[in-house]
């Protein structure tokens, strides 16, 4: 009797669970997968064109204050 009761209690205790909000079909698989990479790849590659790997040398921001280049001890 009380294995029985054991096995129905664990059996409901497993079947409780929390079921999502439903998934429409276009949005589950390799597909729309492919097509979001391909989105990514696209906008990447359109932002390596517009920049074109040049530095910025100008120096406007850039107050660090670094030390004297003086040697500090002698050997």
């Amino acid at each position: 009797m009380s294995t029985s009761v054991i096995v129905i209690l664990s059996g409901l205790l497993v079947a409780c669970g929390v079921v999502g909000s439903p998934v429409p079909p276009e949005y589950v698989g390799v597909a729309p997968t492919v097509e979001k990479q391909k989105k990514q790849h696209a906008l990447q590659a359109e932002r390596d064109t517009t920049d074109l790997g040049i530095p910025d040398l100008t120096l406007e921001g850039h107050d660090i204050g670094l030390p004297p280049s003086q040697p500090v001890g002698t050997r």
